[in-house]
Order: structure tokens, then C-alpha cells, then sequence
């Protein structure tokens, strides 16, 4: 069973939803993101998706797109992005890690070395969010034989027919986008997010994780209530530049939230398996 599998099926058997952070590979630097990493899971988070950082994004909004400019300019790359994880794995061998992106970074390292050394260093699961099902046998389909999972987008605008196509080769998780727009543009309406996910439950069993529009304890504990996983990205990236601008531990300032958001989620009682 891999770490992501596993760690989905604890959550169920503890009868509670899971908390997903993102943060940017890199962000502000290599040094500090390494040492925020470590102490994710300590202060909450269940599952950690790792941006790899990229000049273009489509789906970033303003703060996510800073933050992946920020590594950049400090040095970020693939291969820095794949030590963190490989540092991360020498204290740390059940937390699953997601690498979340595009794949213009990964065609630029090569598919094939990409896929043998992020799963060398310890990545459980990829998000490229500029792969859609037609083009599975760029990435999808190798990194599954690589033993790493591939997580798909749903969005509100993926309709009955369109979602068994997006679900097709998609393990792990699947990760629904719970507004139409870009990361950190709207809040998530927990009423319609519920809605989507039990349309989404009837075509699949794996479990279904939620982001975009999160940003405090309260909506990730309602986004919980009918999720598998809330996922918070925007409001932690943001953090680091709070932290930079008052001149504070941009790492103690993104955990300081984490804890928030963990104490809020863990507070939500779902059926035990």
C-alpha cells in the first residue's frame, strides 16, 4: 500500500478528514522551505503538496505565482526541488508528498530521469495541472509504472459525462477545484462543494481532497465535513510574504496557520471505517 493509500485509509479509520498544505519548493529559500517542510506533519498536515516552481503558471493566482517567482530567484530548480524531498524522507517516512505543477519543468529534466529520481527521492504523487486524460502517455501513464501516483483536477465545470475521462488513470486522490478560477480568487461554498463531491463519489472510491478558496479554520473544518481533505495553499504562501515583510520566521509564521487549520479539520467527526 503506498504512503498516500495508507495515510487516506488511517484518516478513515479515524474517522476524521485530512488537512493537505501546499507550500512552493524553495520559498523565500532553499534553507527555510527545508526546514517549514520538516515541521509540517508536527503542526497538522496529513498530506503535503510541494509546488514545483514554474515562470508560467495558468492555474496560480497572484500569491502562488509570486511565491514560485521567489524560489526562482533564489535558485529553486527540479533538482533542488528533489532534494527537499529527499531530506525530507531521511526523518520523515510516512508523510506523503505531491509534487504539483506543470509539465514544462519535468520535459525540461527529462521524463524518464524525472521519474526515476523523484521516486528515488521519495514523491508519492504528481499534479500536473496542464496534462489533461488525452495526454497520458507523456507522464500519467509512465509514472503510474514508476509506482507514483497521478492525481487529476475536477472542477465545477467537469460534468457527468467528462468526469469518468478525468477519473480514468487517476489514483491517490482526487483533487476538486471547488471554484472556477485561479488559486486564492474566490472562497469555497461548502454547500455546493458538498454537492459536487457526492456527484463525484458515485463514479469513483478513492477519496476526494478539496482546494482552491480555503483559507482559515472555519472553511477548511466545512470544507472537512464533506471532503475527504481540505487543501490550503494560498493563505500559507501568503504567510511567507507576511513574514517577510514584518521581518519574522517566515517557517514558524506558515505553521503558526497550519496548527490553526489542523485543530479545525481534526475537530470535524465523520464516520469511522
Amino acid at each position: 500500500m503506498s504512503r498516500i493509500d495508507k495515510r487516506f485509509a488511517d484518516l478513515k479509520a479515524r474517522g476524521r478528514a485530512g488537512l493537505v498544505t501546499f507550500i512552493t519548493a524553495g520559498d523565500p529559500d532553499h534553507d527555510t522551505c527545508a526546514r517549514l517542510l520538516a515541521q509540517l506533519p508536527v503542526a497538522g498536515a496529513d498530506v503535503i503538496e510541494l509546488g514545483m516552481p514554474f515562470s508560467d503558471p495558468m492555474a496560480d493566482g497572484p500569491s502562488i505565482e509570486a511565491a514560485g517567482l521567489r524560489a526562482l530567484a533564489n535558485g529553486a530548480s527540479m533538482k533542488t526541488t528533489l532534494k527537499l524531498v529527499t531530506d525530507f524522507r531521511k526523518k520523515d517516512n510516512d508523510t506523503p508528498i505531491v509534487l504539483m505543477g506543470y509539465f514544462n519543468p519535468i520535459s525540461a529534466y527529462g521524463v524518464d530521469k524525472f521519474l526515476v529520481d523523484a521516486k528515488a527521492a521519495g514523491v508519492d504523487g504528481l499534479i500536473v495541472v496542464d496534462l489533461p486524460p488525452e495526454e497520458d502517455d507523456e507522464l500519467c501513464i509512465p509514472a503510474v509504472k514508476a509506482g507514483i501516483h497521478f492525481i487529476r483536477l475536477a472542477t465545477p465545470t467537469t460534468d457527468a459525462a467528462r468526469l469518468p475521462t478525468v477519473l480514468q488513470n487517476t489514483s491517490g486522490f482526487l483533487y476538486y477545484v471547488s471554484i472556477a478560477g485561479i488559486t486564492g480568487a474566490a472562497a469555497a461554498d461548502p454547500d455546493a462543494v458538498g454537492k459536487a463531491v457526492a456527484l463525484i463519489k458515485q463514479h469513483t472510491k478513492i477519496p476526494v481532497a478539496v482546494g482552491f478558496g480555503i483559507r482559515d479554520g472555519k472553511r477548511a473544518a466545512a470544507i472537512a465535513s464533506v471532503a475527504d481533505a481540505a487543501v490550503v495553499g494560498t493563505a500559507l504562501v501568503e504567510r511567507v510574504a507576511e513574514a517577510q515583510m514584518k521581518k519574522i520566521d517566515p517557517a514558524e509564521h506558515v505553521l503558526e496557520l497550519v496548527r490553526e487549520l489542523s485543530t479545525a479539520v481534526r475537530g470535524v467527526a465523520k464516520a469511522a471505517a
